[in-house]
């Protein structure tokens, strides 16, 4: 009989360094499953762009590339607007997640997803992962990677869960401050998954 495969969700606030424990994970040969990347291929999906312009307009494209300056700036000075746009996207991405995951044949995969807790959806998952890191740590990090202000980083951080609120729903927890080392806490998360699907 073939096994189920376990879904994990990967998570963490903006600059909490999800990236970095995906990239280590997938080392140990686990399926990796991006959300951020997936959902910009759905933009231009003619359907779910017919939907993003009717809700923010059609500055939201520019000679057929998504407004990405424009989109950011429209959905995070009004929340119920980044609440409807969520709603055209996520559930695009979820199907996605559910046909790839349906082609994987591993113990176990990893879908990597900034608004797991946010969104509701953590319930769809075996097992969640949350990265953190300390605020500030974050904020220079986000400002370093993306050229920004810190102004605009708090911004983005009030749409997301604080880590405190997140660690009481995950199921694991990797600390990625800088001072301790990461790559032990995933080997050992590694090998209780793997002991999960044994012991099934």
């Amino acid at each position: 009989m073939l096994q189920k495969v376990k879904k994990i969700g990967l998570t963490g606030g903006i600059g909490s360094g999800k990236t970095l424990i995906t990239s280590l994970f997938s080392l140990l040969n686990i399926p990796i499953f991006l959300s951020d990347i997936e959902a910009k291929k759905l933009y231009y999906n003619p359907h779910i762009q017919s939907k993003v312009i009717k809700l923010l307009g059609k500055n939201s494209y520019v000679d057929g590339q998504l407004n990405k300056e424009f989109v950011g700036k429209s959905v995070f000075a009004e929340a119920t607007k980044l609440e409807q746009l969520n709603q055209i996207i996520h559930p695009a991405v979820r199907q996605r997640f559910t046909n790839w995951v349906s082609e994987q044949s591993t113990p176990y995969v990893i879908q990597e997803s900034a608004l797991i807790f946010e969104t509701g959806i953590a319930s769809l998952f075996d097992y969640t992962i949350l990265v953190t890191a300390p605020e500030e740590i974050r904020i220079n990090r986000v400002i370093q990677r993306d050229n920004t202000t810190r102004d605009q980083v708090i911004a983005r951080m009030k749409h997301q869960l604080s880590d405190d609120e997140k660690k009481a729903l995950a199921d694991h927890i990797i600390i990625n401050d800088g001072v301790q080392y990461v790559i032990p806490q995933i080997i050992d998360i590694h090998r209780q998954l793997l002991s999960i699907n044994e012991s099934k």
